[in-house]
């Protein structure tokens, strides 16, 4: 009777002990899946920026500087800076995250800033931000 109730605890607490080890592994699934999915956002973010800048004039003032998007629960912020002579770039697009290159041989670059936030599913009140920077020339 005694070993029997000895066995039927000890099942009882390794039982507990896999229920916490599959929760925990749940919870890093989770939060893996969620910084992958941030990173292939970011990364097509930039590329679209890419695609954007090339596809606007930037001698003119359809200068493109910011791009907001969303996708489920991940909020994506777009700032492109432009680095390159004054006579290439508008002046629209000559903020103060820009950079002028006094050298006229110098090509058109941009300086692609990608921001990812979501909210950590664990702990609603903490957010995660992911953030990418890229260099291109145009």
């Amino acid at each position: 009777m005694v070993t029997a109730i000895f066995v039927i605890v000890l099942m009882a607490l390794v039982s507990v002990w896999i229920l916490s080890l599959a929760g925990k592994m749940t919870k890093e699934t989770t939060s893996q899946y969620m910084r992958e999915q941030s990173e292939l956002l970011a990364k097509s973010y930039t590329e679209y920026a890419i695609l954007a800048v090339t596809a606007n004039e930037q001698n003119t003032s359809k200068c493109l500087n910011d791009i907001a998007g969303t996708y489920k629960n991940y909020n994506i912020d777009v700032k492109i800076s432009y680095i390159g002579n004054s006579a290439i770039i508008d002046s629209s697009c000559r903020t103060p995250n820009n950079y002028n290159v006094t050298d006229t041989d110098t090509p058109l670059n941009i300086l692609v800033d990608v921001f990812v936030r979501y909210s950590d599913p664990d702990q609603s009140d903490r957010n995660v931000t992911y953030h990418r920077r890229t260099l291109q020339k145009i």
